[in-house]
């Protein structure tokens, strides 16, 4: 049975555009789409301020509301709704498990103007053992007229998870895919306080190429249809990530899953992604 897409949803405009994002990508998977509503006063009992069948029955209709709404945008697609009775980060990183990706609306404008993304967006992404998909609303429409899945690749440890995901979500889009690794000159150099002559960078540039196109490798040989741009840039990988976003349909960084303590475990290579790229991230996450 295939697992459903989950979205997150409330009265807002963002979470609207969310919900139209995940019935689109539930749509090329196949898959059902359920709605979430988490709220922690669904789930306490009635008082003087406070009459749980109202907050319920208004949540409820809401969910109705949206429903139709994508009902009537996509036939045929399946679509429920779900009361979570839990505050937004535990209870939609506890739903989450269920679904084969989360989808999260988040407000923002891109760029590197500012940092946008509310806490519950980042806490569900940091948290959540299943991907997560941020999305904003108004986002124009990519520069390149190619549809494109940018994805960004730590040459040195790679994971199959995060590829993985970037090609199927590229399939799925009849879209190319493009390997993003940005490199910054050894810590030595800055110590050191000089740059290495041009040859040397010319080197380190094509090391860093070399290490892209072995990781690569294996997944061209999987999806021999997919078109795929290794795009090797200095500067380091958030930045490179972000500018690629302008042209990108979506965006993928990995996450490591957490293994001691408690709060989210974003890299910080994540966290400026999400914060600053033109396009929806998915956050995946690996071990």
């Amino acid at each position: 049975m295939t697992r459903p897409v989950l979205a997150a949803v409330d009265a807002s405009v963002r979470s609207r555009a969310a919900a139209h994002w995940a019935a689109q990508e539930a749509g090329r998977r196949g898959a059902p789409l359920r709605l979430l509503h988490a709220w922690p006063y669904l789930g306490r009992k009635a008082n003087d301020l406070v009459k749980a069948d109202d907050l319920e029955s208004g949540a409820r209709t809401m969910l109705g509301d949206v429903a139709k709404e994508l009902e009537a945008a996509y036939p045929g697609l399946d679509v429920t709704g779900e009361l979570v009775p839990d505050a937004a980060i535990d209870g939609l990183t506890g739903a989450a498990e269920q679904g084969e990706l989360l989808v999260i609306g988040t407000r923002g404008l891109g760029g590197f103007r500012g940092l946008l993304v509310g806490s519950v967006s980042l806490g569900v992404a940091g948290r959540s053992a299943s991907p997560v998909v941020l999305v904003r609303e108004g986002r124009p429409d990519p520069v390149s007229p190619e549809p494109e899945v940018a994805v960004g690749l730590d040459a040195l440890e790679p994971d199959g998870a995060v590829l993985e995901f970037a090609f199927e979500a590229a399939r799925l889009r009849g879209a190319r895919v493009r390997v993003v690794h940005g490199w910054e000159l050894p810590p030595a150099y800055g110590y050191a306080g000089w740059i290495p002559v041009e040859t040397e960078q010319q080197e380190l540039g094509a090391l860093a190429a070399g290490m892209v196109a072995e990781a690569v490798a294996p997944w061209r040989e999987k999806y021999p249809r997919t078109l795929v741009l290794e795009d090797v840039r200095t500067g380091g990988g958030a930045a490179a990530l972000v500018e690629a976003s302008e042209q990108a349909d979506l965006v993928v960084v990995g996450r490591r899953r957490r293994t001691l303590g408690l709060g989210s475990k974003l890299g910080s290579v994540a966290h400026a992604v999400i914060h600053h790229a033109h396009a929806p991230v998915a956050v995946v996450p690996h071990d």
